[in-house]
């Protein structure tokens, strides 16, 4: 048998590693998002209540409503905007998931088995686990910016319509174009420092957390490689992964759904920076945690259905366990 003969013989994982790689946590990724959207449509809609930069800048009285928690802000949705508004702007999340999660996977093994290289007794230091999970979630990021854009500003759709405003959006690729057009490809991208910052510090929990914690139980107690250490691991890194990039997820939020002029321009942030100190000193530093519960409630079992999802899928393909 020839080379070229044998190595069409293979089974399509070891011909494409990456790509397959790449398809398996984008699958895994789509069905987490389906699953725990509402929960991230109500982070995003508590953490624009309140937004100290809209009153400076002469929102009417009538269009501030009071703060609403997390389950009055789902309910609030469901009576006001219907059930199915719960998953508005899943479209552009599932597209930035297939894109984020897809690259920083495929990012940070490769990372972790060639770059920075794993001890000889197989485990992964701490400190490479940390350099190649904010590594993997930046690039990730960068590339996927656009539709996490574009998912924030769906978001918002359903209260813009109850303050009496005009949607900007008839659908998903309305929305890239709408931006594209008025921003140019620069605009595609508006947000994109906080946005790779934070989740620069999402996969410094999500990554890194479960990488370290599962290797750790495999290797000091008696589980074995199962969906009970998985599901350990997992649940660990959501919580980590919370508390590291509410802050910056606000901010990012906050940014990517600020008012813009004709060059692109935001009208109430002039950086990441401003948007970060005219919060904290507007509404407080707890300000930046607004959403934590939902945030954290999301990233839980995000990662437990993400996570047991994705061994689960490279198990039954044929590729080595993560």
């Amino acid at each position: 048998m020839s080379p070229a003969e044998e190595e069409k013989s293979l089974p399509l994982p070891e011909r494409w590693p990456r790509a397959s790689k790449f398809a398996l946590s984008a699958c895994a990724a789509a069905v987490a998002e389906l699953v725990t959207f509402p929960l991230d449509l109500t982070k995003t809609r508590l953490q624009v209540q309140g937004e100290a930069a809209v009153h400076r800048n002469g929102a009417a009285a009538s269009q501030v409503v009071p703060y609403r928690g997390m389950l009055r802000t789902a309910a609030g949705i469901v009576r006001e905007e219907g059930l199915g508004k719960l998953w508005q702007g899943a479209t552009p999340a599932i597209y930035r998931h297939i894109v984020y999660s897809g690259v920083r996977m495929v990012a940070y093994e490769h990372l972790r088995d060639s770059v920075l290289g794993r001890s000889e007794d197989e485990s992964f230091p701490f400190w490479k686990a940390v350099v190649g999970g904010m590594s993997a979630g930046a690039i990730g990021q960068f590339f996927a910016s656009p539709t996490d854009l574009v998912k924030v500003q769906m978001q918002m759709e359903g209260k813009r319509k109850l303050e009496g405003k005009p949607l900007r959006f008839r659908g998903v690729h309305h929305a890239f174009m709408k931006i594209l057009s008025e921003g140019g490809i620069r605009g595609l991208w508006a947000g994109w420092v906080p946005n790779v910052q934070r989740a620069a510090l999402v996969n410094m929990g999500d990554l890194t957390t479960y990488d370290s914690v599962k290797h750790f139980l495999l290797l000091n107690t008696p589980l074995v490689d199962n969906s009970v250490t998985h599901s350990i691991a997992s649940c660990c890194s959501g919580l980590v992964a919370a508390v590291l990039g509410t802050p910056a997820d606000v901010v990012k939020t906050r940014i990517m759904n600020q008012p813009r002029d004709k060059q692109g321009r935001g009208l109430l942030y002039k950086s990441s920076m401003d948007c970060l100190i005219q919060t904290v000193q507007g509404e407080g530093f707890m300000s930046l945690y607004k959403g934590f519960i939902p945030t954290w409630m999301r990233m839980a079992p995000w990662s437990l259905v993400f996570w047991l999802t994705y061994e689960q899928i490279r198990r039954i393909c044929g590729v080595n366990s993560f």
